[in-house]
């Protein structure tokens, strides 16, 4: 289980103490699926970024399995078993594929490799030896991070913004694996993201406003909350519903 308890997190803004995340408290279920949504600026990757311990919390702890994992660096909490999955995942020049999945699942087993491989849906052995560069799309970079996230069979798993830069075709698919590896795996999956695929598949959405938690349920309970506070308008959907945004 993973739980935040009094989280804040707050920046200097001219001289002055602004916080992004006040005394936010929340238990996250062991094998769990949680869609964090809501307006930008509402605290979204800035709570991600605390737990994966890129921010460090300006009070309240990080508990994981009974453990305080707040004073732990990235490094710490990746070996305590949670791992992030970017918005925009870094690109390494003169690493191939076959490089960076052997450092993620610390074994160079050929036939470990090509499992992880098609976990994700990578299915030509060629992509094995190609540099993670940037001449990649961003659907096949997608691929090959989430390749290195699952890896590990980490206990929680974080994905920030996953759909970024990819085409639509690629979506459902990653929808359909991020899920399966939560149901097959037991993982803690939590995804920040306005996207209406991976809040259906949820277990339970979160809607983030003011760096607090204002609502916890359903997809089907969330859709009057999230067309009140017009989740579309700045997506640039001018003035239609989240249903009229996204069908």
């Amino acid at each position: 289980m993973l739980e935040v308890k009094d989280l804040r997190y707050a920046v200097n803004n001219n001289g002055a103490s602004q916080e992004i995340i006040p005394a936010m408290s929340y238990r996250f279920q062991k094998g769990r699926f949680y869609a964090i949504t809501g307006p930008n600026g509402s605290g979204k990757t800035t709570l991600a970024k605390l737990i994966m311990g890129i921010y460090a919390a300006t009070a309240g702890k990080i508990i994981l399995d009974g453990v305080d994992i707040t004073a732990k660096p990235v490094n710490e909490r990746a070996q305590a078993g949670i791992a992030y999955s970017f918005q925009h995942p870094a690109r390494f020049k003169g690493i191939t594929f076959r490089e960076l999945i052997s450092i993620a699942a610390n074994t160079d087993d050929a036939t470990e490799i090509l499992r992880l491989m098609k976990r994700v849906g990578i299915c030509s052995l060629s992509h094995l030896d190609i540099p993670v560069d940037g001449k990649l799309s961003g659907g096949e970079i997608k691929k090959i991070e989430l390749a290195t996230t699952i890896a590990r069979n980490p206990k929680v798993a974080i994905y920030d913004e996953p759909d970024t830069g990819i085409d639509l075709w690629t979506i459902e698919p990653m929808v359909k694996l991020i899920k399966n590896e939560q149901v097959n795996h037991g993982t803690t999956t939590i995804v920040v993201s306005h996207n209406k695929a991976f809040l259906e598949a949820a277990d339970t959405v979160l809607i983030l406003r003011g760096g607090q938690f204002f609502f916890d349920g359903t997809f089907a309970e969330a859709l009057p909350h999230l067309n009140n506070i017009s989740v579309c308008d700045y997506r640039t959907c001018g003035d239609k519903t989240y249903d009229e945004c996204f069908r």
